[in-house]
């Protein structure tokens, strides 16, 4: 899955991701965004809500990204970060809503 495809198909969820689940950001990063992902890889996705990332709103965004990409989500908040990794992520990721 490319990054052009992941973020259409994110694009067109945008009203529904802002008014449903309260999310502010969405970033790719992982092989998707580095243009190195394979059929069966996985789409990681970092998440900024407005408000607290609840346990449910955190659970329906990650069912409702995995079925509208047909693929599995790594979904992550900015507060859970490790950081060794945070600086690496930070510079790959791209906005796609």
């Amino acid at each position: 899955m490319t990054l052009d495809a992941v973020a259409s198909a994110i694009r067109q969820l945008a009203p529904r991701l802002k008014s449903e689940l309260g999310v502010a950001a969405l970033y790719v990063f992982g092989s998707v965004a580095r243009g190195e992902a394979r059929a069966d890889s996985d789409v990681d996705v970092l998440v900024e809500f407005d408000g607290p990332a609840t346990f449910a709103r955190f659970m329906d965004l990650k069912a409702l990204l995995e079925d509208t990409l047909g693929a599995r989500v790594d979904l992550v908040t900015r507060a859970a970060l490790r950081s060794q990794l945070k600086p690496r992520i930070e510079a790959e990721a791209r906005r796609v809503a």
